[in-house]
């Protein structure tokens, strides 16, 4: 990793405005009153959160934080539809979790190169006129607007791809271990704290390549927000397996196993706090190894705590970061239990073999009468998306959201909650002035047959054509028949 590491930001993601439908009529010659023939406006973009293997950090999303898509193009004559906005594309390392910020819900686990999620959808285009034309409704003079894109706040936390973990103490000897092991070049120095941020390194073993992170270390209170806190623990999450780093020869003549269980402790505390990953089992279950580091400075100590750890189940390894003892044992071990992870993974997928996520699509809400104050609000349904996609300066459009209204029940639910006429009635952002139905105090009266949503009225200014009043012509007398020529007589002769 290059740079400065960030592994979690807050995104303000706007999806793009749906472009508004547009009303217009065919113009030939020979046709006053052409078709209409206006277009459907394009759908705005969606903004998209993909993951990248080229990705190692959330820096640039830190530094830009709002991110939109395209609106869509208005619709045209000749049944043109206007063009689509663009999707945003927010790349993102593999391994990033993508969460609602206001809610917490997890939307995606972006575990794979490609892996990508929608988290702010764009809003449909209007319809044209020639869209909403039909039998009843022939020659419509109104058009729908675009439908707002969504907007939603988005937490994306970066949790590493990693095979092998290495935990401690600091000045473990963590950075130097994954130093001599692989390529990586961590910072190393004779002070504690010197890794601030985790680091990874790509080892091959026995034709077996595997990573492994290097978290800062932990101290006793972590969890409380002592020395760098548990925030880094989350790039452990999905190892499988743990190494604990024990310093042998530390400056204050700290006793190791007193550091594995302060270790643990700090383990278990962040998997309290910490929701985890789904299918992995927690931190403390996990397949772990236990390396006494240093024992080029003191062996005796290692060979001192040795038998102890070994008592409480623990598998031990000595070994030094410096001289590199031991370390070719660590890694065949380690070799060994990424092998044995990786099929019992393969088998999973297996049987669960991964494929495309369907969501089916939520049925909307039933529509719901609410009294606020000295007004009625209408909720439910698709109320709100009529409303973004009504002209109000157009009476004809303002009809057609009217009778959607009664169709989908909401006139007939304000009569029933108790409206009465003159009542502000509040449908989205609009405020009406409640006409009840003629049939509305009469109880035994039949409901009216629904609408449908998009039903057809006939329009005032379009007529069938009515037969010409025009007499049928009388003969006159003096009017008679043609004579038949001589010629045609003789042709009849012959």
């Amino acid at each position: 990793m290059t740079g400065e590491f960030v592994d979690e930001v807050t995104v303000t993601a706007t999806a793009g405005r749906g472009g508004d439908g547009v009303t217009a009529f065919d113009r030939q010659p020979y046709e006053p009153k052409g078709r209409p023939d206006g277009g459907d406006g394009g759908h705005g973009g969606d903004v998209v959160v993909r993951a990248s293997k080229d990705e190692d950090s959330l820096l640039d999303l830190r530094y830009r934080p709002h991110r939109a898509a395209g609106r869509g193009r208005h619709g045209s004559g000749d049944r043109r539809r206007g063009a689509d906005g663009d999707a945003c594309v927010l790349t993102v390392p593999e391994g990033t979790i993508v969460s609602d910020a206001d809610h917490g819900e997890v939307l995606a686990d972006l575990a794979r190169d490609g892996d990508e999620v929608v988290v702010a959808r764009g809003g449909r285009g209007g319809r044209g006129n020639a869209a909403l034309a039909g039998p009843r409704r022939r020659a419509p003079r109104f058009h729908e607007l675009g439908e707002p894109g969504e907007q939603r706040r988005v937490r994306c936390e970066l949790k590493l791809l990693a095979d092998v973990a290495l935990v401690g103490m600091p000045s473990a000897g963590k950075s130097s271990l994954i130093a001599h092991v692989s390529a990586a070049r961590p910072k190393v120095a004779a002070y504690p704290f010197t890794t601030l941020t985790p680091r990874l390194g790509v080892v091959r073993v026995d034709e077996t390549d595997f990573t492994i992170a290097d978290v800062p270390g932990l101290i006793e209170g972590a969890s409380e927000g002592r020395g760098l806190g548990q925030r880094f623990l989350r790039h452990i999450e999905r190892a499988a397996a743990l190494v604990h780093v024990l310093d042998c020869a530390s400056l204050e003549g700290r006793d190791p196993r007193e550091d594995l269980a302060i270790v643990l402790r700090e383990l278990a505390a962040y998997e309290q706090q910490a929701e985890g990953l789904p299918g992995r089992p927690p931190l403390t279950e996990r397949p772990a190894l236990v390396l006494l580091n240093k024992v080029d400075a003191d062996r005796e100590v290692a060979e001192l705590v040795r038998p102890d750890l070994e008592a409480q189940g623990w598998e031990v390894l000595l070994g030094s970061a410096v001289t590199g003892e031991g370390l070719t044992a660590l890694l065949r071990r380690l070799a060994e239990l990424v092998r044995a992870e990786r099929a019992v993974r393969a088998v999973s997928e297996e049987v669960a073999p991964r494929g495309p996520v369907l969501r089916p699509v939520a049925e909307p809400e039933p529509v719901r009468v609410v009294r606020e104050g000295h007004a009625w609000r209408v909720r439910g349904g698709n109320v709100a998306r009529w409303i973004a996609q009504t002209d109000f300066g157009n009476e004809e459009a303002v009809a057609h959201l009217q009778r959607r209204l009664r169709s989908a029940g909401a006139i007939d639910a304000l009569a029933r909650a108790g409206a009465r006429a003159g009542d502000d009635v509040v449908v989205g952002d609009v405020v009406f002035d409640f006409e009840p139905p003629p049939d509305a105090a009469d109880d035994d009266a039949p409901a009216p047959e629904p609408e449908p949503d998009d039903a057809w009225e006939l329009d005032d200014d379009v007529l069938e054509p009515e037969p010409d009043d025009v007499p049928e012509p009388e003969l006159d007398d003096d009017v008679r028949e043609p004579e038949p020529d001589a010629g045609d007589e003789a042709e009849d002769r012959r």
